[in-house]
């Protein structure tokens, strides 16, 4: 089974406190960008799990990888045998888009589907959660408000049509541990869900990543893109996440070019 595992970005990222069990309490709106995507192919296998990365070489040994710990865990859970993987990674990691845990979720659902497990969304969804805080959306790759540590999600209707995204991520990353180091949790005085009830021409300056203050700060790069965006026209610039993505919404295809290192993604909402 071969599934596309798009990525997602952040509308809005309020860390609202932190929890006694270390997480923190998140408020974020996620949307999926079906552009931009890793190729996730999953097999039976005659036992075990048997992985093969190719495309962008990922730091991490296979037995850490999403894929594979995804796999042992409906392992454990179920009475299936071996898995075989193969993921061609494209998607840039350190950059606040969600690739691993996307790839994560891919499993999972390959895993239900070719072993004929029948598990409904809500099961998978929890599944899914016990591998990270954004893997649950993937199950339901739709516009969600996500609170708790992520996991915690609704249905929400945002109005992008028209618009154009520009996705853009500088050859640097950001770590997650950096992104939290630096955080200062606040609580709003208006919700993220109030907010983007506006039109986008008045979400500039409200809705607001709370990680950007301080990675901005540390790195001059992904300043240099958002600012690259909005000078080029962008109606709303963000980071994503913890970075080091960064994405534009337009009023119409924009002309913008960014330096060779840069990847970019251009699509029509």
């Amino acid at each position: 089974m071969i599934v596309k595992a798009n990525c997602k970005i952040n509308l809005g990222l309020n860390v609202l406190r932190k929890r006694e069990d270390g997480y923190h309490e998140l408020e974020t709106v996620m949307l999926p960008v079906k552009g931009i995507y890793d190729i996730v192919a999953v097999e039976r296998a005659d036992s075990g799990v048997e992985f093969q990365g190719v495309g962008i070489i990922v730091d991490c040994p296979d037995d850490k990888n999403l894929c594979v710990r995804a796999a042992r865990l409906m392992q454990e859970r179920y009475d299936i045998g071996g898995v075989s993987i193969k993921l061609d990674k494209r998607v840039p990691f350190g950059a606040g888009l969600g690739g691993g845990s996307s790839d994560a979720t891919a499993v999972i659902m390959a895993i239900n589907e070719i072993y004929n497990l029948g598990l409904d969304n809500a099961t998978l969804s929890s599944l899914a959660a016990e591998l990270g805080s954004d893997t649950p959306f993937f199950v339901y790759n739709r516009p969600m408000l996500c609170k708790g540590r992520g996991e915690i999600m609704e249905v929400i209707d945002i109005e992008l049509d028209g618009l154009w995204l520009v996705v853009a991520k500088p050859e640097e990353g950001v770590s997650t541990a950096e992104a939290y180091r630096g955080v200062k949790p606040t609580i709003p005085a208006i919700s993220l869900t109030e907010l983007l009830k506006c039109s986008v021409e008045e979400w500039q300056g409200s809705v607001k990543n709370d990680f950007e203050p301080h990675i901005l700060a540390a790195h001059s790069n992904i300043l240099a893109i958002k600012n690259m965006m909005l000078d080029a026209g962008a109606v709303y610039a963000s980071m994503s996440g913890s970075g080091s993505a960064v994405f534009g919404l337009f009023r119409g295809r924009p002309e913008i070019r960014f330096a060779d290192d840069v990847f970019v993604h251009i699509e029509e909402c």
